[in-house]
């Protein structure tokens, strides 16, 4: 007789793991299933985020920036330091240990919170029912009442560059280089592109990154957008973009890639290269024929606005439906599904989800552009704050970026906050939460900011909606 629990989730990334915990807390009988296994045959729970994503790309980032202030930034500070090196092998042992203490993490708290870890690869079947395929082959099925559905995605994979996880590889690859590549090339300009990019290049990397669309980061407010693009080309990053990538073979271990542009067809050779073009919704042989959970036009898992799909008592989060592939937006999809199971009617704001790129300066944003509000008809008020003008950012050496806040011309609401500049990621939570809560930018202007910090700049940018910020020339109202 299969086993049966209230809640059975396939995927143990952020949306997985965080959806059983939360179920398992508000009493349900909760199963992960999670087929990533380490190499002594242990399940890894995590997914893509804890093992190859988020959290190691981060601690590559960190150390990668440490290392560019050593070099470039101590002496305008009065501190004197040998020619620092990078020792490659450290810095991933690094990476590595912050890896293995948050997956470890993960299983204690499933074991504290009473949540049973399946390992094996979890497919969808008729009737609430999960077929787990174990590592060694061996098939059973396990019996919910609910079925959250949290797989994830991986990344595209393009004819014309196929990885072969040496000289060609994907993101996975990039955080797992031997030594710094002299030369590097990196197909995809996005946010994955530009934090791998930036890291081997902080190393000493010549860092090329061709990128086929004619707009940088085309998702993101395109002023911020336009000023993160001059400062990380300042940083050294050759960003060419309408560039498309129509080949790349490898030849006495190096990477000979093709490419197009408007000058016609070009040859260039790189030690590595990265492809970087995006992630995909993990759904192959996820879902039985006869499941009733059905794909939109693009291969996501389609859901209503509480991530229920068309099979009753069956949800699917994160990466593997509509939305942005952001692991606080599918850990937060997991926790309101978890609670309607459980029969609270809660639900998720996707207007007030903030977005990152780890570069440095950060890039950080919530809400509508101006292109979006433009294209919509709706009058706004934009108010713009540089770091320049910053007392603390001024301090630290750090001054590169802006803080914009757009708000609704009529009501005043703040409907987007968008930064380029230090600790961005930290700095659009305020607005985030400001959001969340229905503020105005007045709201914003008549709230008392501590000095001197970084976080006056959203300060000021609220005060310049309006007009009225103090420790900058004001811009003339937009018309």
């Amino acid at each position: 007789m299969a086993d049966k629990y209230d809640v059975v989730v396939i995927g143990a990334g952020p949306g997985g793991y965080v959806a059983a915990i939360k179920a398992a807390q508000l009493g349900l009988s909760t199963a992960c299933v999670e087929q990533w296994v380490d190499a002594e045959g242990n399940t890894r729970l995590g997914g893509t985020c804890l093992n190859v994503g988020c959290i190691p790309s981060k601690a590559l980032l960190d150390s990668s920036q440490k290392f560019v202030e050593a070099r470039d930034h101590f002496a305008v500070h009065g501190i004197s330091v040998n020619t620092p090196k990078m020792d490659i092998a450290a810095m991933m042992a690094r990476k590595n240990k912050i890896v293995d203490q948050l997956t470890g993490g993960i299983t204690g708290l499933f074991k504290h919170n009473g949540v049973t870890s399946i390992q094996g690869r979890g497919k969808v079947l008729a009737g609430c029912k999960v077929e787990v395929t174990d590592k060694d082959g061996k098939v059973s099925v396990v019996e919910a009442s609910n079925i959250i559905i949290a797989a994830g995605s991986s990344p595209i994979a393009i004819p014309p560059a196929p990885v072969d996880n040496d000289c060609i590889v994907d993101s996975t690859g990039a955080l797992e280089f031997g030594e710094v590549p002299k030369r590097l090339g990196v197909i995809g300009a996005g946010v994955i592109g530009l934090e791998l990019g930036s890291v081997w290049a902080r190393l000493g990397s010549e860092v090329v990154m061709l990128e086929a669309l004619d707009e940088l980061l085309p998702m993101m407010d395109a002023q911020v957008a336009k000023e993160a693009g001059k400062i990380f080309r300042k940083q050294g990053l050759d960003i060419r973009l309408s560039t498309r990538v129509t080949g790349a073979v490898v030849k006495k271990g190096k990477v000979e890639v093709t490419f197009t542009n408007a000058d016609g067809e070009h040859k260039e050779v790189f030690d590595k290269l990265i492809v970087s073009v995006g992630r995909r919704p993990r759904t192959e042989d996820l879902l039985a024929t006869d499941s009733g959970v059905n794909l939109d036009e693009r291969g996501f898992i389609y859901v209503n606005d509480h991530c229920a799909t068309d099979a009753p008592h069956v949800f699917a989060v994160g990466d593997v439906v509509r939305g942005p592939m952001l692991a606080h937006k599918g850990s937060e999809e997991g926790v309101m599904v978890a609670e309607r199971i459980a029969g609270k009617k809660v639900q998720l704001n996707y207007d007030c989800i903030p977005s990152v790129i780890y570069t440095h300066p950060e890039v950080a944003a919530v809400g509508r552009t101006e292109q979006e509000l433009k294209s919509d008809g709706v009058d706004y008020k934009v108010g713009v704050f540089p770091f320049a003008a910053s007392g603390r950012a001024l301090a630290a050496n750090d001054t590169d970026g802006i803080v914009k806040i757009i708000a609704d011309a009529d009501t005043d609401r703040v409907l987007g906050c968008h930064i380029v500049g230090p600790s961005a990621a930290d700095l659009v939570q305020q607005v985030v939460i400001a959001m969340e809560f229905g503020s105005s930018s007045e709201d914003l202007a008549l709230t008392v900011f501590a000095h001197p910090t970084l976080s006056e700049a959203v300060h000021e940018a609220a005060l310049a909606v309006h007009g009225h910020a103090i420790h900058v020339a004001n811009r003339k109202p937009r018309k």
